[in-house]
This record gives C-alpha cells, sequence and structure tokens, in this order.
C-alpha cells in the first residue's frame, strides 16, 4: 500500500514538474523498451510515420498513433521549440484503462 502511495505521489510531482519531450526512433516500428514518460517519434527518410508512447495513467500500455494523412484515424504532431510535443486530436483509448487526454506542450490534460 505504501509503494502505491509513493507511486501515485511521484506521479503527479512528475506531472507538474516535468514536461514530456520528443525523442527520434529510426526505422519503421517503436523501440521494444520505451521511454516512461517521453514520447518516441518513428520517422524515415525524413517522413514521420507515428508517435508512441506509455500510457499516462499508469497501466504501462504502448499507445501509437498513426501521423500518416492518408491512414485513418491520424493525429497530428507539433513540437516547440524547446522539443515540447502536442497532439491533435485527443488521445482516447476505447479499450483497456479507456484514457482520455490531450497532450499540449508537453503536458497531459484529461478529459472529464
Amino acid at each position: 500500500m505504501l509503494k502505491a502511495l509513493w507511486n501515485k505521489f511521484w506521479s503527479a510531482f512528475e506531472e507538474r514538474w516535468f514536461d514530456r519531450r520528443i525523442e527520434i526512433a529510426k526505422g519503421d516500428f517503436l523501440p521494444p523498451k520505451m521511454p516512461r514518460r517521453n514520447l518516441v517519434l518513428v520517422r524515415d527518410g525524413g517522413e514521420h510515420w507515428s508517435v508512441g508512447f506509455t500510457c499516462p495513467c499508469g497501466c504501462r500500455r504502448t499507445i501509437e498513433l498513426l501521423l500518416v494523412p492518408e491512414a485513418n484515424p491520424h493525429w497530428k504532431l507539433l513540437v516547440g521549440p524547446r522539443g515540447r510535443p502536442t497532439l491533435t486530436p485527443s488521445v482516447w483509448l476505447r479499450d483497456g484503462c479507456r484514457s482520455h487526454f490531450w497532450v499540449r506542450n508537453g503536458k497531459i490534460i484529461w478529459c472529464d
């Protein structure tokens, strides 16, 4: 129980004080071991294919979102000058933890 309480406290602390950043993976796939907080941009030959990250709810699920305009659905990724990502539209997981959130300027904004 103490570990769960500590994890909840630490997650709230990280959310408040540490922004998510972009890491680059070259090739066609996400790396087998995903970073805990940062988003991984998969690009090949200068083309952005997808972005992946670990679900911010703590369930440890890997989320991969396609950035290719021909895909349906697809997302747009904007990276600010300090490497802070913004994704549009929101991310809504229809199964599993059922999280629904926005990624805005490196922060997670939860939907009600």
